[in-house]
């Protein structure tokens, strides 16, 4: 991903909001969930919202047990696309979802580097309400890196290993709101280098194939939010304000970590990031990119063989995760969500 930041102090949610678009270039230094501008970028505007009240104990989330899921995908070492390791972590995501629900999304996607074998894994877990809330991660490591010690910690192994935790928590339990699908999409990482292809030209084949998909069949008529994890285990963690999201669904996530005491770790950045949710956000579906793309001191960390387990830390796991679950909660307990 690519993206400039700017400093922004988090919006209240009394106060009518309205984006304009910034220049976002990824530059040669950054290359992540790149920054460039989608062909339809979110509605800018802030409808008025009706949440729920604020009640009930917060979600459960063990976040001891998510990172130790995070230091099993890294154990494997560097999986880009196309490689043993790579398939071990499909592997060991799919025995981890076995007895669930599981959809596979299996395709062999043509980019610049050759053709390759992509693989989707979506865990479903039913709700009582009519529609679907998809809650996602890529899997993969950046394929330019291939030949180093890369094994991308927090690029792609926390969020994997998060949804691997929320499905702990949502396994056997009734769900009275929306199904949740938990995504675990593949090939989001760039075959070549930035400098000589842009990252917008040359990565998502994963997301992109399942949001086509998903539109072919009728599906992304049912989803009512998208929600994705990208770079949230970082230690010191400040997730990002994305103007490539949704405002009135990052809304949402503000208020879900302000009711559980998060808050200060989100939205004091301003970011407009090219990342998973962008096929589905140009697809008409209200997304939000929960992303914190300032990975060490200028984002030194990033795409480098220094994102290692020991950057990361379980409080950020256990944030991330349980804000993304009250936001679930929130979402079901909407009397109706805005239009998309």
């Amino acid at each position: 991903m690519i993206s400039k930041i700017s400093a922004l102090p988090a919006l209240l949610l009394s106060i009518a909001i309205s984006f304009g678009a910034c220049g976002h270039d990824k530059t040669a230094t950054l290359t992540a969930a790149q920054s460039t501008a989608p062909t339809t970028q979110a509605d800018t505007t802030l409808p008025t919202l009706s949440l729920p009240a604020d009640s009930g104990p917060p979600p459960a989330f063990d976040s001891g047990r998510a990172m130790q899921y995070v230091k099993e995908i890294v154990a494997y070492g560097p999986r880009p696309l196309g490689s043993a390791n790579h398939k071990k972590v499909e592997d060991y995501i799919l025995a981890h979802v076995k007895g669930d629900e599981v959809e596979s999304d299996i395709f062999t996607a043509d980019t610049p580097a050759g053709k390759f074998p992509v693989h989707n894994i979506i865990a479903k877990f039913p709700g009582a309400k009519d529609g679907i809330i998809v809650i996602a991660s890529h899997y993969d490591t950046n394929y330019p890196l291939r030949a180093t010690a890369y094994v991308g910690a927090n690029d792609g192994g926390s969020s994997s290993a998060l949804l691997l935790e929320i499905a702990n928590q949502l396994r056997g339990q009734k769900r009275d709101g929306y199904s949740v699908w938990l995504v675990w999409d593949d090939a989001e990482e760039a075959m070549k280098p930035e400098s000589e292809l842009a990252f917008a030209e040359d990565s998502l084949y994963g997301i992109g194939h399942l949001a086509q998909k998903w539109q072919a069949d009728g599906t992304i008529k049912n989803i009512k939010s998208f929600l994705l994890a990208d770079m949230i285990g970082d230690a010191d963690l400040n997730i990002d304000r994305d103007l490539n999201s949704t405002p009135w669904l990052e809304e949402v996530v503000y208020q879900a970590a302000t009711r559980l005491g998060y808050q200060s770790h989100f939205f004091e950045r301003e970011n407009q990031v090219t990342d998973d949710h962008i096929p589905f956000l140009q697809k008409g579906v209200p997304c939000a990119d929960l992303i914190d793309f300032d990975y060490g001191y200028n984002n030194v960390f990033w795409h480098t063989p220094q994102d290692t387990v020991d950057k990361l830390s379980s409080k950020s796991l256990e944030i991330t995760g349980s804000t993304i679950l009250e936001t679930v909660r929130i979402l079901d307990k909407m009397d109706a969500l805005p239009p998309k």
